[in-house]
């Protein structure tokens, strides 16, 4: 199950939409149903609250005014370390080629 601070991406009629970041599921009155806080992540940012049943927070397909919204927990892939090595060693071999590598980091101290 999705919990706080979890991103979902929210699918609207199959389709991405936007992703947002979960705030926080309070229960509801009734059992298994939960109040989700959600901060849209988009310009501008946008605060909603849904009530979900705990499938839908779970990824089950839902409808809202008729139309089909579901909700997938964001995990970060895997080969995200092997993306930092390969920065890793475009810039030594950019060092090694005698290219002038720019810290934005140092620019910032500046």
């Amino acid at each position: 199950m999705a919990t706080d601070n979890d991103i979902v991406l929210i699918y609207f009629d199959e389709t991405p939409l936007v992703f947002a970041r979960i705030e926080e599921i309070l229960p509801d009155n009734k059992p298994d149903w939960y109040h989700v806080k959600l901060l849209m992540l988009q310009v501008p940012l946008q605060i909603v609250r849904w009530i979900l049943k705990n499938e839908y927070i779970n990824g089950d397909q839902f409808t809202m005014n008729g139309r089909k919204i579901r909700m997938e927990r964001v995990v970060c892939p895997k080969s995200a370390p092997d993306a930092l090595e390969k920065n890793e060693q475009k810039k030594t071999t950019l060092k090694s080629s005698g290219a002038k590598v720019i810290s934005l980091a140092d620019l910032k101290k500046k």
